[in-house]
């Protein structure tokens, strides 16, 4: 830019530079003025402080602002032509210095624009966000009105650029994912295939020897109008180009809209050097982001398919429960879900970020994962006395049925000898009677033992039955006393409920220990970390009463809560087991409300799980991912 020289009238005849005269005090803004001392008063003090000053005479002044040079009335022309020679180039320095503070600024604010993306794509784990945000940040950093971007994928041994996102300011800008053979006929392909950046400043105006062309089937099929391109590859740390960032239409102002050739014309310019760096710069940090991203991505499929294998372990060990797993999960996430949604009084304010409901359906989904470390025997228990065992007890019966027949006979045949006659007829019908009666004593004993086998409350009346048979004993084949029961069967047909001994309980329940040991030898990420812990706690209960570590209510954290409340549901509705039959989903509820009205369970929990019919929501695939 050349700078305006002015002077006063009582000196524009002494210089043979280019000027234009001005009366004293007229504006003189960011211009070299060249005029005497006491023509400079008339500006007055501060007046025209970013022009260069040259002053005609040597006396003292008090005028603001300070001259750049003060030249005696007599110097020759030839000096005072050199003066202003040297003010109109510290008037030109002073603007390069302007523009490069400016450049300087601008160049800051990318560079913090930068930083600030960085963190930004570091943050981010969703890679459908992560490439909007990268394509966003692209086109803003540079002012271009539209962009696209792709990713190279592989397919049956065939690589291939996938279009996966548009953006547009100016037109709507339909999204339809495409892909093209990796090559050198478009741009895209050609940059993806070189790993070198591509600016173009008008896609009309391609050079012949260039191998790529622009397809313009976009731009018409849309109405839009494409003139200057940046394509850029994302290229990881090692080299390997795994996507292209493509940048169209680099604007003068953001604000202005390209719906004409005419606007395309007057408003889109190329993209300069600096644009290219910047986007590289932003390119390079976008592949780093991607990588992360993809890296998560499988780790978090590894963990999918780990819990998915856990799932099908825990179902083999005990298939009567099978689905039990995904349907804790479904209600304990669903569950959660709407605590957050209405969160009743005390849970207010509480919430779930992503990777928390994730953890919390990992404890759902591998709470009872620890079941592997119990025997099948007692974990599929479905009666009092495994099947075998019952069958001996049930042989035992018969033999002990042909023992009293064998001595009855005998005693009968020993009476008739000593009498020395025949048997009567009376005779046989009164030991067939006996012989009966004796039976239907046995066989009223195994049916005590058969109930009292059961599940079920035990009844007094059986119990007593049951406990009186160790006292009857048959002879066996070589005359010693057999009794009906052995100690250890008395023990179990004791037991008041359920199909457990005290023992076979204690092993049972130890499956919840298992799971937490299992658990904490997982590697975990920092932010599933509470995994193990959560699962830990779901057969805990509020006043104290549950197991393992007997916590009480304020050491039981919400999440566990909600999955006790979510695993009695559906233990209590799941399809008949061999050892309980199941019950409606309204007998349940109230047997939820039964257990909190005893301090069992969190009674706010069990209130939202009823009132929002968590219990009847269909299970779906995004249990398990």
């Amino acid at each position: 830019m050349s700078h305006e020289l002015l002077v006063t009238a009582e000196v524009a005849r002494r210089t043979s530079r280019a000027h234009r005269v001005v009366r004293p005090g007229d504006p003189v803004s960011d211009s070299v003025v060249v005029t005497t001392q006491r023509s400079m008063a008339a500006w007055g003090n501060g007046a025209g402080a970013d022009a260069v000053w040259i002053v005609l005479g040597t006396g003292a002044s008090t005028a603001a602002p300070r001259p750049f040079l003060k030249l005696p009335s007599g110097c020759s022309d030839a000096h005072l032509d050199s003066a202003i020679d040297a003010a109109l180039e510290v008037l030109a320095l002073r603007e390069r210095l302007t523009d490069q503070r400016r450049e300087t600024a601008i160049a800051h604010e990318r560079h913090v624009d930068l930083v600030r993306v960085g963190i930004a794509l570091t943050a981010e784990r969703d890679l459908e966000r992560l490439l909007q945000l990268i394509l966003t940040t692209g086109r803003e950093l540079v002012c271009a009105d539209a962009g696209s971007l792709y990713l190279i994928e592989d397919r049956d041994g065939d690589r291939l650029l996938r279009f996966v996102l548009a953006q547009n300011d100016s037109v709507p800008a339909s999204m339809v994912t495409t892909t093209m053979p990796l090559d050198t006929a478009s741009l895209a392909g050609y940059v993806a295939t070189t790993g070198e950046p591509v600016a173009v400043e008008d896609v009309r105006q391609l050079p012949a020897d260039v191998p790529y062309r622009f397809n313009p089937s976009f731009d018409l099929a849309i109405g839009y109008h494409t003139r200057s391109a940046l394509t850029t590859p994302i290229a990881t740390r090692s080299g390997q180009v795994i996507g292209v960032l493509q940048l169209i239409n680099r604007k003068l102002d953001r604000h202005t809209r390209i719906l004409s050739t005419d606007a395309a014309d007057a408003q889109v310019r190329p993209f300069g050097q600096t644009e290219v760096a910047l986007i590289r710069a932003l390119a390079a940090q976008a592949a780093v982001a991607i990588e992360n991203t993809r890296l998560v991505q499988e780790i978090e499929h590894l963990f999918e398919s780990f819990v998915r294998a856990a799932v099908v372990t825990i179902e083999q060990r005990d298939p009567s429960t099978s689905g039990h797993s995904l349907r804790v999960a479904h209600y304990t996430i669903a569950l959660a879900r709407a605590v957050e949604q209405e969160p009743p009084q005390p849970y207010r304010g509480l919430r779930f970020s992503r990777d928390e409901m994730t953890q919390l359906r990992y404890a759902a989904l591998l709470h009872d994962f620890g079941k592997v470390g119990v025997r099948e025997a007692v974990l599929t228990k479905a009666k009092k006395l495994q099947p075998d065992r019952l069958a001996l007890v049930q042989e035992r019966f018969r033999h002990a049925a042909r023992a009293h027949e064998v001595v009855m006979l005998r005693r009968f045949l020993e009476a008739l000898q000593q009498l020395g006659r025949a048997p009567t007829d009376g005779d046989l019908v009164n030991f067939e009677a006996s012989l009966n009666q004796v039976k239907a004593d046995l066989d009223g004993q195994l049916a005590a033992v058969l109930a009292a086998n059961e599940p079920s409350i035990l009844e007094e009346t059986t119990a007593h039955v049951v406990g009186g048979l160790q006292r009857h004993a048959f002879a066996g084949d070589d005359g010693e006393d057999i009794p009906l029961l052995l100690p250890e069967e008395a023990r179990a047909l004791a037991v008041p409920r359920g199909s457990l001994d005290e023992i076979e309980r204690r092993e049972i329940e130890s499956h919840v220990v298992h799971s937490y040991q299992f658990l904490l030898t997982i590697p975990w990420p920092k932010r599933f970390a509470n995994v193990p812990r959560i699962a830990y706690g779901h057969h805990e209960k509020l006043n104290g009463r549950g197991y393992p570590n007997r916590l009480v209510a304020a050491q039981i954290p919400p999440e566990v809560r909600m999955m006790t409340v979510s695993d009695i549901y559906d233990a209590l509705t799941t399809g008949d087991r061999p050892y309980k039959r199941a019950v409606s989903p309204e007998r349940a509820l109230v047997i939820l409300e039964d257990e909190a009205e005893q301090g069992f369970l969190d009674a706010t929990l069990v209130r939202v799980f009823a009132d929002a019919r968590i219990f009847a929501r269909p299970l779906t695939d995004a249990v398990v991912g």
